[in-house]
This record gives structure tokens, sequence and C-alpha cells, in this order.
């Protein structure tokens, strides 16, 4: 059995695609598996780094407005197309997995054309392009959130899995997650994380909270500010007198697993992958959607965790500190909304979903007609 995943530019593209592969191979260990990637996506680094082979193709993605960048797309997808008709010709792949990014356009349309059983993954609850128009032509689409459903308008099946998750996100209890950190058991946890860069709109709010439950001694938080952030938030907390021990600053969170473990309540961003983790684990969240995420998915998302009571949303232009100390404050004293909080998240949660969506494939794999 040969499989294709393809999927790229962005972690959140990629690390779905690495979750099912993974998955894959131990259902399957016999089963080939082969990455296609671009040369300008994190998966040049990140697909072998995790033990796969990549391949890659060159093509670009499409402005929304006209111009010389446009000109250059459609030259680099004519491009990519050859690549992918190639790849698919020498390969011979029995199953092809699209995760999303524009490279996966390409690969998993001329093997729909082939007669290659293709399925698409989505993540967000407002799909890509790519994977609308992908919609016409592959066999199956994964969806992330149910509310995706009523944008596809293609032929092909869709089935709500939820995101692939890592096995690592449950593997930790929540001693061994706030022993890592030196965290006190006998306090509720925030985590505040704005990505692997961190946020600065987050970092801002985050400041003067901080400051005012410093030293409390019901909450502590456990905050990653991205490493670029780190020595001008210290400085800036420093001016005031610091913080006391119940306020942990880092500047990245190496082990986000243990992380997740030790929260009871995360401050996020809405990437759709940070959410399928926190739903995974079953953790309420205050969400701060990334503004200028393409067509605003990530409001799109928080907005669906939201409409099942896993969690409040806070939009960028209107997060302040006093707004988050706000909704932090009033879960700390209504413990039993941060309880059904805590139980609508781990409904919307999907911990098995990299093992439905590889059976699934796996299955259209084993019934379609081998190629030669």
């Amino acid at each position: 059995m040969r499989i294709i995943l393809s999927g790229g530019g962005t972690g959140g593209h990629i690390y779905p695609a690495l979750t099912i592969a993974d998955t894959i191979r131990e259902l399957e260990p016999a089963a080939e598996i082969l990455f296609v990637g671009t040369q300008h996506g994190l998966e040049k680094d990140l697909v072998p780094r995790a033990g796969y082979s990549i391949n890659f193709i060159n093509v670009q993605g499409f402005k929304r407005s006209l111009s010389l960048d446009t000109v250059r797309s459609f030259y680099k997808l004519f491009t990519g197309l050859n690549g992918a008709r190639k790849l698919l010709d020498d390969y011979k792949p029995n199953l092809v997995i699209g995760t999303g990014g524009y490279v996966c356009g390409p690969v998993c349309f001329l093997a729909a054309l082939k007669g290659i059983p293709v399925c698409v993954q989505e993540q967000n609850a407002l799909p890509g392009v790519t994977n609308k128009i992908l919609s016409h032509f592959v066999k199956r689409i994964f969806l992330g959130y149910s509310e995706a459903d009523k944008y596809f308008q293609g032929k092909a099946r869709k089935v709500f899995t939820g995101n692939p998750v890592r096995a690592e996100i449950l593997q930790h209890t929540r001693g061994e997650g706030l022993k890592a950190f030196g965290l006190d058991p006998d306090k509720m946890t925030v985590l505040i994380a704005g990505g692997s860069l961190g946020a600065a709109s987050m970092n801002k709010a985050a400041l003067p909270v901080e400051r005012s439950l410093s030293g409390r001694g019901d909450v502590q938080i456990l905050h990653a500010t991205g490493k670029n952030n780190y020595g001008a938030y210290m400085a800036a907390a420093e001016k005031t007198g610091g913080f006391g021990d119940n306020i942990h600053v880092t500047p990245y969170l190496y082990d986000m697993p243990l992380a997740l473990a030790a929260a009871d309540l995360a401050v996020f961003r809405a990437g759709a992958i940070g959410l399928a983790e926190l739903t995974a684990r079953g953790i309420p969240s205050i969400l701060i959607p990334y503004p200028y995420a393409t067509a605003n998915h990530q409001e799109f998302n928080a907005r669906a965790l939201e409409g099942a009571g896993a969690a409040e949303v806070i939009l960028d232009k209107e997060l302040t500190g006093e707004a988050l100390q706000e909704k932090i404050e009033d879960l700390l004293l209504h413990k039993d909304r941060l309880l059904a909080m805590k139980m609508a998240a781990r409904k919307a949660g999907r911990p098995g979903a990299a093992q439905e969506i590889a059976k699934q494939a796996l299955t259209l794999a084993h019934m379609a007609p081998r190629q030669h």
C-alpha cells in the first residue's frame, strides 16, 4: 500500500497530516507513506524531523487581488500540476490524503482524475478555498467541525470526525503537568498562550491581569509570551515590582502536552488544532481569535465552541486587561459554570478523530482497483 499525504504551509495543515500518518502506520505497518509539500512551507523541516520522506512541487497560493503575483501563481500552478502528475505516475499511490493549503490542490485534483481514492481533511469551521474546490472531485471530506458541512457543495461524502490530535496530548495526568512546571495542585491553573510566536495583543492584556492576580492564593498562571516578546514583557513587569510566585511566565512552552495537562482554564487563539487539543482534554477556554486569519476563520472556530458551551470569546479588537480579568474572575467565582464549560469541552472533543480518519481512508484504498 502506497499513500501520499499532502498539505503544508503552516503547522495547522502539517500536524494533522503527521498525526494521520502516524495512525496509518499503526494500523498498517507495511504501508509506504510519502509527503508532498513545497520548499517554502514548514513541512520542509517538520516532516523529515517526524521520520517521513517528502517530495516537493513548485506551486504557490493566489493573492485575492489581480497583480503580477497572481500571474506568477498561475504559472506555478501549471508547473505544480506537471510536478504532481509526474509524481503520481512514478509513485503510483493507492490513496491520497490532503490536509489543506494550496500545495494539496494539484496533487489531490490530479489523483482524483486518475481514479485514485482521495480524501481531504478540513480543520476549520469555515473551509479554505482549495478544499471547497476539491470537494467536487474527491471521494470523502473529513470535517473538523460539523459547521463546515454547509460550505461544501461538491459530490464528496462529508463525515464529521473532528480534528486529529497527537497521541501525547492525552498521555499526562494533571499531577504530572503541575509537577513539570512547579505549580501548586491546590490552585486553579490558567494557561495563557498565543501560539508558538506569542501574540502581542494577548500579552498586552495579560500584563495587568497578572499584576492584579499576583500573590493570590486561589489561582496561578502559566503564560508563554513567545520568545521575541519575553524580554520586553518581563521588563514591563519589573517596573511595577514583578510578580508573585503564583505567576509563571516563560518565553515558550516546549512541552505543550504537559502544559495542557496542568490547565484548568486556557486563554488561547482559535486555531483549529489548538482547539482540538483543548477539547480532547476537556479544557474550558477564553478564546481570542486571530483577526488576520484567512477569511476570519478563527472566529468561526471560536464561535462554534462558544455555541457548544465550551468557551467564551473576546474579539481581538475588544481585548483589554479589564475584559480578560473580568472573564477569568467570573469563572473563578462561579465554579459551577466552569465545570459546565469543562463538560461541554469534553463533549465537543474528538480524541479518536485520527483513528476514524485513517480507518475510513484505508478502507477506501483497499476497495479501489490497484494503480499500475
